[in-house]
């Protein structure tokens, strides 16, 4: 039996030429990462991320405030996923994901705050690459598979 271990709150995607990230209620994934995404089709394994409302939480109780997406996510969930060995899965609406590896710390977050890269060097998020496609609402229920 899968484990309910929370709910996808935001996701968003970025396009080509557009710095800012896009809120999407639903997004198509595919063994090529997100359709529509400026990453897809570039590297399956790091075409995906996925982070957790914890990361945020983090920041904010340094006082970095920061909106959600900054921190590059495609899938923000209410689960730390962080502790999770590769290979692990997750199931989310139609989709399995399995994680791949931490996502790496990008210089570009010291924009936001110069502390925030050392601070979620191990909390940013997780890689995961697409297992079965398909589609992720906002709203749906996270499964430890």
């Amino acid at each position: 039996m899968n484990k309910c271990v929370g709910e996808v709150k935001e996701l968003f995607i970025s396009e080509q030429g557009n710095s800012k990230r896009i809120h999407k209620e639903k997004i198509l994934l595919d063994t090529k990462g997100v359709i529509g995404d400026k990453f897809y089709d570039k590297d399956a394994l790091r075409a995906v991320l996925l982070t957790s409302k914890d990361s945020y939480a983090l920041a904010n109780k340094h006082q970095i405030s920061m909106d959600y997406g900054t921190l590059g996510e495609n899938i923000l969930i209410d689960y730390n996923p962080y502790l999770l060995s590769s290979g692990k899965q997750l199931k989310i609406g139609e989709v399995v994901l399995e994680m791949v590896q931490n996502c790496t710390i990008c210089s570009h977050l010291s924009v936001v705050d110069k502390k925030l890269p050392k601070l979620l060097k191990n909390d940013r998020g997780m890689f995961v690459k697409v297992i079965k496609e398909g589609l992720i609402e906002k709203g749906d229920k996270v499964y430890l598979l």
